[in-house]
């Protein structure tokens, strides 16, 4: 039996496999594209995810096609609930579930990254506790939390947990947000902007339990959960949704013998990978030291690894791209420093706040923006020097 085979097979269907396959047929490739997707492999924009449930949203109403219509648009061949168990890079085969193989010319991976979690989830527990990080997740979420409002304890104050949170509580249902750290969105804002937001938060009616650690999570009555936070404090709660940080999909390239390391598939600026031919982009991929979960930076690599594959090597290149955090209660930009400031320049009018990252020098290094200050995000990132320049 011959084994199927495609000049280009992207393994993964989110924002970057997909975007990498639609800049190819801009760029007028015509070679045979062959996605692989663990999943359902519809089209939909990740972003939106923590936008629905505010707007009562249902699952397909964030799909814009399902996997069938996609492979039509992409004149491409679309594998769903497919995982890649294998790569065999020097026989340019892949080792499908079920085992049956799949040969490829080129190869790019785009598996994104997986939620982190830090402890263990009690199996009669497990129907409670929920992550979203694509369509199928929502789906199940969405599925869980029924028609009326329910208890929701959000476990993680990142990027991810604050936007669930405040997404959730316009939707109507009681937010629980608990974290370690002091003040939401640690990574993105110095501690008083930070606090700007938790404010926001409790003014809104979200109930704040920061600074504390989950000790255990154990069953409550037939539909509840109870978690015990580290000061001995009690969360019941409908629903648990875990926010607790992501962590690049490396398994599959370090089985194959790519570099790899806690930051991601290694790459190059043309995001080839330590082998020729297999390349790496989105989540999944540090590209040259850099990891840059945010879509700005994945739209630039999807656009300059296109007209790699078409012929004309092109690095990649980051801009000083902002991250915008879909906060409603308090808006909030952050362009994060890849250094650790020298000092953080602060200027404050109740909740509207900026925040200036500048080196032992005095220059700016990043930003972050609270309230009506977002407003300058333009200005400042065009201050700002690039992520990867």
């Amino acid at each position: 039996m011959s084994i199927p085979h495609a000049d280009l097979v992207i393994i993964g269907t989110g924002m970057a496999g997909v975007g990498l396959a639609r800049a190819l047929r801009r760029e007028g490739d015509t070679r045979r594209i062959t996605l692989i997707s663990a999943d359902s492999g519809y089209d939909y924009s990740k972003p939106l995810l923590s936008t629905g449930f505010a707007k009562r949203l249902a699952p397909d109403r964030l799909a814009q096609r399902d996997a069938g219509s996609l492979a039509e648009a992409l004149n491409a061949t679309l594998l769903t609930h497919t995982p890649v168990t294998a790569i065999d890079p020097e026989a340019q085969r892949l080792t499908l579930v079920g085992d049956s193989e799949y040969a490829y010319t080129q190869l790019v991976l785009a598996t994104g990254a997986a939620p982190r979690t830090p402890f263990a989830i009690p199996s009669e527990c497990e129907a409670h506790c929920f992550s979203i990080n694509d369509l199928d997740d929502y789906r199940r979420f969405h599925r869980a939390l029924g028609h009326g409002p329910a208890r929701v304890a959000m476990v993680g104050a990142g990027l991810v947990g604050c936007e669930f949170a405040n997404d959730l509580h316009a939707g109507g249902h009681r937010v629980s947000l608990i974290a370690p750290e002091s003040a939401p969105l640690p990574r993105l804002l110095p501690e008083p902007l930070g606090h700007a937001l938790g404010n926001a938060f409790a003014d809104a009616g979200i109930q704040l339990a920061l600074g504390r650690t989950l000790e255990r999570i154990a069953p409550g009555d037939a539909s509840s959960v109870v978690l015990t936070l580290d000061n001995h404090d009690t969360v019941e709660a409908d629903l648990v949704l875990l926010a607790t940080g992501l962590a690049p999909r490396t398994a599959l390239a370090a089985a194959a013998g790519l570099e790899v390391s806690a930051s991601g598939i290694a790459v190059d600026r043309t995001l080839q990978t330590s082998h020729p031919g297999i390349f790496a982009l989105g989540d999944a991929a540090c590209v040259a030291g850099v990891n840059a979960m945010y879509v700005q930076p994945l739209q630039a690599s999807a656009k300059a690894l296109a007209k790699t594959l078409a012929g004309t090597p092109t690095p990649v290149h980051f801009g000083a791209w902002p991250v915008i955090v879909k906060t409603p209660l308090l808006p909030v930009v952050a362009y994060p420093p890849l250094a650790t400031p020298e000092r953080w320049r602060i200027e404050a009018d109740g909740a509207d706040m900026t925040a200036l990252a500048e080196d032992i020098d005095g220059r700016l290094i990043g930003f972050a923006l609270t309230g009506g200050c977002v407003r300058r995000k333009v200005e400042l990132s065009r201050a700002a020097p690039a992520l990867l320049g």
